[in-house]
């Protein structure tokens, strides 16, 4: 009996560890895009290019092998486009060119969060109609990064992923 328990108890940690991991590296990875994104509802572009310099070392240090096979195959088919667009955020100081590349971004974001799931807790895709593009929140209220305080208030939640 014991060595059945014993058997069992290292079958699950071993299943149990991987996907803890997992879930670690994508939270941090969405964390990292929530930061560009805060700093973009509050202007602040040198902010948005340190907080995108952080999601390109987050990204660049993520364990593929931990993940399952379909969702690391989703990872890399939309790795290079996420470095592409953190890249260009964190090399200028230029708010309007940080959100013109953070429209695209937040797009492959969105696939990829679609594909793989980033957190346990919801994810809200928004629409800014004023700009016709999107980006992801962690909240309901609506504080949109293409426009700052001039419209933070203007978009709607298009999607919910749970």
């Amino acid at each position: 009996m014991k060595k059945i328990f014993l058997v069992v108890a290292l079958v699950a940690t071993a299943w149990i560890k991987p996907v803890f991991a997992q879930n670690s590296q994508t939270q941090s990875l969405l964390t990292a895009y929530y930061d560009i994104k805060n700093a973009l509802v509050n202007s602040d572009a040198t902010l948005a290019a340190s907080k995108a310099s952080e999601f390109s070392k987050v990204l660049s240090s993520m364990d593929m092998k931990s993940m399952p096979k379909e969702e690391m195959t989703s990872f890399m088919g939309l790795q290079d486009k996420l470095e592409f667009d953190a890249k260009h955020i964190s090399e200028t100081k230029e708010i309007v060119h940080q959100r013109e590349h953070f429209a695209n971004f937040s797009a492959n974001l969105f696939k990829l969060a679609k594909a793989v799931k980033l957190t346990k807790a919801p994810v809200y895709y928004d629409y800014c109609p004023m700009k016709k593009s999107y980006w992801l929140s962690d909240n309901t209220a609506i504080k949109n990064p293409y426009f700052g305080k001039q419209m933070l208030t203007c978009g709607a939640i298009k999607e919910t992923l749970k």
